[in-house]
Parts: C-alpha cells; sequence; structure tokens
C-alpha cells in the first residue's frame, strides 16, 4: 500500500543524507524523494513515497522521529490531503502528428515548453493517475524521453504539520 510522509526537518547541511541513510539501514525502499524549503527558511520539509503496510509505517515513522533534525512526521492519507508531481515529456512530432499530440496535451492542461523539428516537449502537474493517463495516451506518437520529480503534498484545511510539531520539543526548548 502507498504512503505519502512529510516530514519537517532541520535546513541545514546533512539533514537528507542522514533521514536517507535511515531508509537505507533498515532496509526500507523510497519509491518518490522530494526535498524543498518551506516558507521558513529555518526549515525544509521532504516528501517521501514508500510501500508498506501500516506497521511497516509506523515503525519508519518512529525511527524518523528519533533522529534529531526531524521536527514533525505526518502521514497523509489520501482524501486528506493534496499531491503533486511534475513531469517533463519529449514527444516526437512531426508536422504530420504535431496537431494530434497538441491537442491531446491541451485536453491535460500540459504546457508546450519547448518546440522543435522533429519533438515537442511539454511540462504537466498533477498526481500520478493524471501524469500516467497523458503518458499512455502519447506513448503511440513516440516518447523520446521523460523525467518526474518527487511527490509534494500538503494537508488539506486549516491544521498543518507545525500544528503537529508545536508541543514537541527541540534540544529541550520550544520549537516554533
Amino acid at each position: 500500500m502507498r504512503h505519502v510522509l512529510s516530514i519537517l526537518v532541520r535546513n541545514e547541511s546533512g539533514v537528507l543524507v542522514r533521514v536517507a541513510s535511515m531508509f537505507s539501514r533498515r532496509e526500507f525502499n523510497i519509491d518518490s524523494l522530494s526535498v524543498g524549503v518551506t516558507e521558513t527558511k529555518e526549515f525544509s520539509r521532504i516528501t517521501v513515497v514508500v510501500y508498506g503496510d501500516e506497521e511497516l509505517i509506523d515503525q519508519m515513522t518512529k525511527q524518523l522521529k528519533k533522529l534529531p533534525d526531524v521536527i514533525e512526521v505526518q502521514s497523509l492519507a489520501a482524501g486528506a490531503a493534496v499531491f503533486r508531481g511534475m513531469t517533463l515529456i519529449k514527444v516526437r512530432a512531426d508536422e504530420r502528428t504535431r496537431l494530434d499530440v497538441l491537442k491531446m496535451a491541451e485536453l491535460f492542461r500540459a504546457h508546450v515548453i519547448d518546440v522543435q523539428t522533429t519533438t515537442l516537449m511539454f511540462e504537466i502537474t498533477g498526481d500520478d493517475q493524471k501524469v500516467t493517463a497523458f503518458l499512455e495516451l502519447i506513448k503511440p506518437y513516440g516518447i523520446a524521453e521523460t523525467i518526474r520529480t518527487g511527490l509534494v503534498a500538503l494537508e488539506r484545511g486549516e491544521n498543518t504539520i507545525y500544528d503537529h510539531a508545536e508541543e514537541r520539543e527541540y534540544y529541550g526548548k520550544n520549537l516554533l
């Protein structure tokens, strides 16, 4: 079963390596990983997609919370969060097929970001199902190459990861 973990960490050198090493040491496989700074320079957010049962996810969460630079770990449920990824896709398209490919891209709200004589490059954002459906639709035209970012996610509604972290302490002092 797919799980998305949102991990709030201190924005310091080496934190990503320590978090990734925890997964590696315990032989947890990471399906997707995305990292970026938050609205506060002091924190970064790591979004990890992993597969496993509830017991395995609970074990991962406990191990992550033991790391000194990890502030909070959230497991984001499908209906309670918004998930997005970005994909760049280079498609073979000559004068005969170009219009068809462009129409399909428009249906999926994919943006044309490069046009060459024999290829088109698109940027598409959305959940995995949307991106996969677009890739399947244009596959017959010839996909030259693709690259996908790791998933990013935020909990819906007013709650934030900071709400969960406020009660925890970091190095003996209040967090926020």
